[in-house]
């Protein structure tokens, strides 16, 4: 039976980049978490005949239609007026609903448009001045929920706690998703993988597999949706990718590549410094994002100069004049030099061509070299990376990050 779920992102900041989405990924992966199948998320403008003609389309073939956005106290937040006028539902005033918002804002008006309530619908708290809805068909309901994240997701249990919703959460079934991360291989290795896979076994999509393949900053990506009657399918799948990349593959139990570093470190009781040059602390800010990662980050060093590198590491200076800043060799004396400095049980050395000046025939932009120095010697990897700046700098730091997990998995290396 199952059930589906559409999802419409409204505000012209969206639909024209300027604020990037953050609740149509959210809610989706809240729903599948619920066993409710998102069919399609639209985005759309603040105009009043585009938000209609999506919520109607959404509304066609969904059991549960949900809106963020558009429910501010200024005259492009329409969302709940148009819910409304396509729900078939007359707008009233609630008055203690307009008392309530009026004791958080300053403007009567802006209390009064924000407490308009489609008749029938049931009423969500709001966590700032915006009550969020969930407004009955005759078909579907709507879920209306507000714009900012820190709003939105504090409302989500109540939006879940409504009749409508469960009754449409009575019908979902169990949504598995299973994800393997893997590092090596180029995106035609797996899809020869997939279609020797399909010719043995048949088609995915027969087997009740929705598999879907992603490249992102050079790592590839399968990620697979599945009821509980295909388990048995998603193993012989999951199994082919195992025997097919071996230790290629680097985490299949949803863990990301963070996430496995982190969890390295902490396993062998290990420290780590940086030593950046073209990524000027992109590294040591992706380890620090994660939350705990003062057990195993010391810290690093931003040495863009050669005299920096020199005075901040101890990289010797004719090291830098016959070898050049972006060399196998000084990137080798940064890991050293960091790890040294700081006393950790490894160091990272990064330095490289980011562009898009500053390349040479010899040494051209793309050009990176990294380096892990640990108690077994120092491990260098040299990248050649297409792309802008920010796409050699982004890339560069996977890269660094998984020449550390390399080290890290080596046999008896550092045990804690």
């Amino acid at each position: 039976m199952g059930a589906r779920a559409g999802i419409v992102v409204t505000g012209t900041e969206v639909l024209t980049g300027r604020v990037v989405d953050r609740n149509g990924p959210w809610l989706a992966e809240r729903l599948r978490e619920l066993g409710v199948d998102v069919g399609r998320t639209v985005v759309v403008g603040d105009r009043r005949t585009d938000l209609a003609a999506a919520l109607r389309f959404q509304l066609a073939d969904h059991d549960l239609v949900l809106t963020s956005g558009g429910l501010g106290p200024t005259a492009d937040d329409l969302t709940a007026e148009v819910v409304a006028q396509v729900q078939g539902r007359t707008l009233r005033l609630d008055a203690d609903l307009a008392e309530q918002i009026g004791r958080r804002t300053a403007d009567p008006d802006a209390a009064r448009k924000q407490a308009l309530v489609p008749e029938g619908a049931t009423v969500l708290p709001p966590i700032g001045t915006a009550p969020g809805l969930v407004v009955p068909g005759p078909g579907a309901p709507v879920v209306v929920l507000p714009g900012p994240p820190g709003e939105l997701q504090p409302m989500w249990p109540s939006a879940l706690a409504t009749d409508a919703v469960r009754a449409v959460l009575a019908r979902a079934e169990e949504l598995r998703q299973a994800e393997v991360r893997i590092w090596g291989p180029r995106e035609p290795e797996l899809a020869a993988l997939l279609r020797a896979h399909e010719q043995a076994h048949g088609s995915l999509a027969d087997a009740g597999l929705e598999v879907t393949t992603c490249v992102r900053d050079g790592e590839l990506e399968v990620v697979t949706r599945y009821r509980p009657g295909a388990a048995e399918a998603y193993e012989r799948l999951h199994q082919a990718l195992r025997d097919g990349f071996g230790p290629q593959v680097y985490a299949d139990d949803g863990r990301d590549l963070d996430e496995v570093v982190a969890g390295l470190l902490l396993a062998r009781r290990a420290t780590i410094a940086t030593a950046e040059s073209c990524t000027a602390g992109l590294l040591a800010g992706r380890l620090a994002d994660r939350a705990g990662s003062s057990a195993y980050l010391a810290g690093g060093f931003v040495t863009y100069a050669n005299a920096a590198k020199t005075t901040e590491l101890g990289v010797p200076a004719g090291l830098v004049e016959q070898h050049g800043a972006v060399s196998q060799e000084v990137a080798e004396a940064m890991a050293r030099g960091a790890r040294e400095r700081l006393g950790t049980t490894i160091g990272v050395g990064v330095t490289g061509i980011a562009g898009p000046g500053g390349g040479s025939a010899e040494k051209p932009v793309g050009l990176v070299h990294l380096a892990v120095a640990a108690d077994d010697g120092t491990h260098h990897r040299e990248l050649r990376l297409r792309g802008d700046r920010s796409v050699v700098r982004r890339r560069t730091v996977v890269a660094a990050l998984h020449l550390v997990r390399t080290v890290l998995e080596r046999p008896g290396t550092m045990e804690g």
